[in-house]
């Protein structure tokens, strides 16, 4: 079984904050984990075309590729692309990790998770929920400059998401069978349309199905 998995990295990408968290929690989660988890963030995907059902593709075949999805649930409304990501990978049963660090209350759930009600109690899915706000100040009024402040932050943020991870790795994947795992694959290339499953022949298919089954993330 390999040792290595792959994150696929889920959430907004639209501003010097998120562009610049992703990349600093992406390499923190790399080095907590010496190379254990790699991350896969999509701004770091190049884009062929400015077709947005082009980047939309190149997307979500990362999403089937990875063997594990980090999503970011942060906003008083969950970011649209996110949730969408997050359906497709539960509906190909790919282990999940759900971070939350906004302080804020949002959602539906009166008691539960602080976000909408339609995105909780999947399988395989688990959590992180912190005050962002007062780990920074934590971190911060230790001192020693941005660089010491922001390895403190993330290197705390990055060991509680790896312990999910490792978490979410050990409970039964949904699939019982190859033959299961084999249709529900295939179907799931088929139902986005728009040239979607022209990105993969059957022998990449194949051999990512084959990479998933090393790694106990599928067929557990």
């Amino acid at each position: 079984m390999s040792n290595n998995y792959s994150i696929y990295f889920a959430g907004d990408l639209f501003n010097h904050k998120d562009l610049i968290g992703n990349l600093l929690l992406s390499e923190a989660i790399e080095k907590e984990s010496s190379g254990r988890y790699i991350c896969v963030v999509p701004q770091h995907l190049e884009q062929s075309t400015n077709r947005s059902i082009d980047i939309r593709n190149s997307d979500l075949k990362e999403v089937v590729k990875a063997d594990l999805i980090l999503l970011n649930f942060d906003g008083t409304e969950l970011d649209s692309g996110t949730v969408i990501e997050f359906l497709f990978a539960k509906a190909l049963d790919i282990p999940a990790v759900i971070l939350r660090s906004d302080f804020r209350a949002a959602g539906d759930q009166e008691r539960g998770d602080p976000w909408n009600l339609m995105c909780s109690g999947y399988p395989r899915t688990r959590s992180v929920s912190l005050n962002a706000m007062s780990w920074y100040q934590e971190a911060w009024k230790q001192g020693g400059g941005t660089a010491a402040i922001l390895e403190r932050f993330y290197g705390k943020l990055s060991k509680l998401i790896n312990a999910e991870f490792d978490l979410v790795l050990k409970e039964p994947s949904l699939f019982d069978n190859q033959e299961m795992l084999s249709n529900v694959y295939e179907w799931a290339l088929r139902f986005p349309g728009n040239g979607f499953a022209d990105l993969f022949s059957e022998e990449e298919l194949r051999n990512i199905l084959v990479a998933k089954q090393n790694t106990g993330s599928v067929l557990t």
